[in-house]
């Protein structure tokens, strides 16, 4: 008889006839385009004081993400170099550098994509163009010093560049980010030429390093809701057995059921008052409490658990819970009959996340 009950159910649910689908959602990665605006300061690597050799700097980038792991962006970086010599006398010039640099996640590449993770970090390499200009006051240190590889008008040298990148983010599309870079050229570019330690001339790569905060703001969805298709198998009825012979029960009273009313409130994000097209649902749950008094109802809040924090969360489905029941208690309705909660997101009634800003309201 098991081997039966087994082989009908395979059978039905080959047919089509007991299964049905429990719908569930998996959030994957989707690739965008992001904007990126940094400052901070440039140390342009020489025999000056460390403090004689600061300058400004900024950096603005555009760069698309391909994956979790791999992006690729083009930066413009500049400002101004310093160069010096023992006795901390400096000058300065200008330069901009556009390059291409390609950026690795290395916590997604070990962990693996993780939508809700708020720290990044990133091992970025690339090139660049150093256009530098403005070298007048190296210039005028020609006749005081020996500058072998003094430059005039504008000078053009290859750049290769790495970064540190800790990425921090603090909104769906938006993050706060640290950047260390060095980056090195030809003994060329601060108009000297490098020595050994017996002062002898010897040619050496010149360096500078760049330390930016700024932000970075994703350009587009970053990420994508599947929905999942789960089968769940319905077993048979099983076989039915007779019934047994007993005597016909006596007729019961007929129990009245009180009158019940369930309505939903949505909202916007970061919204708590009640929308206008919201309003002809607390319309008619006023009518209905005012047609039967002796009816409560219980008003709980919720929000979505996609968008802010739990602390931010809980403020606004309490502050959507409280709208609803002030609404309740200015028609007239008596604030004892009324029961407000909420939820914040640790409660999603909705599989659809949008709809999960909400006041849902049941009297009975």
């Amino acid at each position: 008889m098991k081997i039966g009950k087994i082989l009908l159910a395979v059978a039905l649910m080959v047919s089509g006839l007991t299964a049905s689908a429990q719908e569930t959602e998996r959030v994957e990665f989707n690739h965008h385009w992001f904007l990126q605006l940094q400052g901070g300061a440039q140390y342009t690597l020489g025999e000056a004081d460390f403090g004689k050799l600061i300058s400004p700097n900024a950096q603005l980038s555009i760069g698309y993400q391909f994956s979790p792991v791999w992006a690729l962006r083009l930066a413009v970086n500049g400002w101004q170099s310093k160069g010096g010599f023992e006795d901390n006398a400096n000058y300065k010039w200008n330069y901009v550098a556009p390059g291409l640099d390609v950026k690795f996640n290395i916590i997604n590449a070990i962990a693996g994509y993780n939508p809700k993770r708020w720290f990044g970090l990133n091992i970025i390499v690339g090139a660049a163009a150093n256009i530098a200009f403005n070298n007048d006051e190296a210039a005028d240190f020609a006749n005081q010093y020996y500058l072998r590889n003094l430059w005039d008008g504008t000078s053009v040298l290859p750049i290769g560049r790495a970064a540190l990148d800790l990425d921090f983010r603090v909104a769906k599309r938006v993050s706060l980010n640290i950047e260390l870079m060095a980056n090195g050229t030809t003994d060329k570019y601060n108009s000297k030429r490098g020595m050994d330690a017996d002062k002898n001339e010897k040619s050496n790569a010149d360096w500078y390093f760049n330390a930016l905060a700024g932000i970075k703001i994703a350009l587009g969805k970053t990420e994508k809701v599947i929905p999942v298709a789960v089968p769940v198998v319905v077993e048979p009825d099983p076989e039915p057995t007779p019934a047994p012979v007993i005597e016909k029960p006596k007729p019961k009273p007929v129990i009245v059921k009180a009158p019940e009313m369930q309505t939903e409130v949505f909202y916007s994000i970061r919204e708590t008052a009640i929308p206008a097209g919201e309003m002809g649902k607390v319309t008619n749950l006023i009518n209905f409490l005012k047609a039967n008094p002796e009816t409560k109802v219980a008003v709980t809040g919720y929000a979505d658990v996609q968008t802010g924090n739990p602390r931010v969360n809980m403020m606004y489905s309490k502050g959507r819970a409280e709208g609803v029941a002030k609404a309740l208690t200015e028609a007239g309705i008596d604030a004892a009959r009324i029961t407000v909660d909420a939820k914040g997101d640790t409660v999603q009634p909705f599989a659809e996340n949008d709809k999960n800003r909400v006041s849902i309201c049941i009297a009975k």
